[in-house]
């Protein structure tokens, strides 16, 4: 059972810290929600406790890994091919995946494309998610502010001349 305090990650919307459990009734039915507090957007999310597993809720990524997430933002691009309908898909289910590597490869990815050419308004909203998704763990991670977390993976990804 998580607790209040406890810092998770909500696949497709980040990390943030549960700032309350909360009862509410719905269509009759009472039921225990986590609220979860996010760091960029002051945004307020509420999960149902019951579902938390299988929505994909987790742990933030212990400090140790964050050197994976730069190993990926360092890596060479993946040229995805096809229609720009196709990527933006292929893209997204990476996301759903709610695996911080899988994020940080898209972001990566798309960040290098649109060096090349102009990504779609899609892949741009895309590339947005996947930055926000990446820079709120990675707020918990390493015990930063989102502008240094933004910094330092702009740093990496301006390097990265793949």
């Amino acid at each position: 059972m998580l607790q209040i305090g406890d810092k998770v990650v909500y696949p497709m919307h980040g990390a943030g810290v549960i700032s309350g459990i909360e009862k509410c009734e719905v269509l009759g039915e009472g039921r225990s929600y986590y609220v979860l507090q996010m760091p960029l957007g002051d945004m307020k999310v509420m999960i149902p406790a019951d579902k938390a597993e299988h929505i994909g809720l987790r742990d933030v990524i212990p400090e140790a890994r964050v050197d994976e997430v730069r190993d990926v933002l360092e890596d060479e691009p993946e040229r995805l091919m096809g229609t720009w309908n196709r990527r933006y898909h292929t893209n997204l289910e990476r996301l759903k995946s709610g695996d911080i590597c899988d994020a940080a490869a898209v972001t990566r990815n798309l960040v290098v494309q649109e060096r090349e050419r102009r990504i779609s308004a899609g892949e741009r909203r895309l590339l947005d998610l996947a930055r926000q998704i990446v820079v709120s763990e990675l707020v918990y991670a390493c015990d930063k502010s989102p502008a240094e977390v933004e910094v330092w993976m702009d740093d990496i990804l301006a390097a990265n001349n793949s």
